[in-house]
């Protein structure tokens, strides 16, 4: 087999790769996402936690930035470029702001650490800031294992760019940024995942949202539509969901 066909195979496997891998990771983003914006929206005990808030807008910005990989994957499947190797700014800032953004949660967490030592907080609100400053933390270590091998390829790849006239080295070159591209994309999906992995009391603050919140109302409004609406002590239903919360 001659190095020219070897290129070709090496070169549609990266496109498969970039376009199987991205489906996979845009769909389970999808479903992470939205599932970190109904536990941080649906539950009180989240709604004056800063870093609560912050991880909100950061699920929110995920799907923009989901939209926007998944495009720049299908043109860089497609046509072997997504344009922005071009542009030295964007490339400095994509290996700048991760350094940023991973020192912000740091800090946002070592923040929330001090205040647990020094304050005199209640039981439920420390209860709540170490488990916050715990899956930040986690969340840290994910996205700087996650982003630093893309950012510095995509580093090398602009100071030293690969030649078409170069088939097999341009067709390795191209397998390993679409490997490196999907390890860098699945920072943008697992918060979730991370979160309900390392930390069981958020594990049973989901399983509360989905079974007692969203379950429940389904169960309502389905009674409600066929005219068999049960009667309910909203009241007590209210403080025992805010009692599971706190658990």
């Amino acid at each position: 087999m001659s190095s020219s066909s070897v290129s070709d195979e090496i070169l549609k496997f990266a496109t498969q790769y970039s376009l199987y891998t991205g489906c996979i990771m845009f769909s389970f983003g999808v479903i992470g996402n939205v599932l970190n914006l109904l536990v941080f929206t649906q539950l009180k005990l989240f709604r004056t936690n800063r870093c609560a808030f912050y991880i909100t807008v950061e699920s929110i910005s995920n799907f923009i930035y989901q939209l926007l990989s998944i495009t720049l994957t299908i043109l860089t499947a497609i046509y072997g470029d997504d344009a922005t190797g071009r542009f030295l700014i964007w490339c400095k800032l994509s290996g700048f702001l991760p350094v940023v953004i991973a020192s912000l949660f740091s800090i946002l967490a070592y923040h929330n650490v001090r205040h647990i030592v020094r304050r005199q907080l209640p039981i439920v609100r420390r209860k709540l800031d170490k488990q916050i400053t715990a899956m930040v933390l986690m969340r840290v270590i994910a996205f700087v294992c996650l982003s630093s091998p893309y950012n510095a390829y995509r580093i090398y790849s602009i100071n030293f760019p690969t030649s078409r006239s170069m088939p097999m080295a341009y067709a390795i070159i191209r397998l390993i940024q679409a490997i490196l591209l999907s390890i860098f994309i699945t920072n943008y999906t697992i918060n979730f995942y991370i979160f309900i992995l390392f930390s069981s009391r958020f594990r049973r603050q989901v399983k509360l949202v989905l079974v007692k919140k969203c379950w429940e109302r389904w169960k309502y409004w389905c009674c409600r539509i066929n005219n068999q609406i049960e009667p309910v002590n909203s009241e007590t239903r209210n403080s025992q969901m805010e009692s599971e919360e706190n658990v």
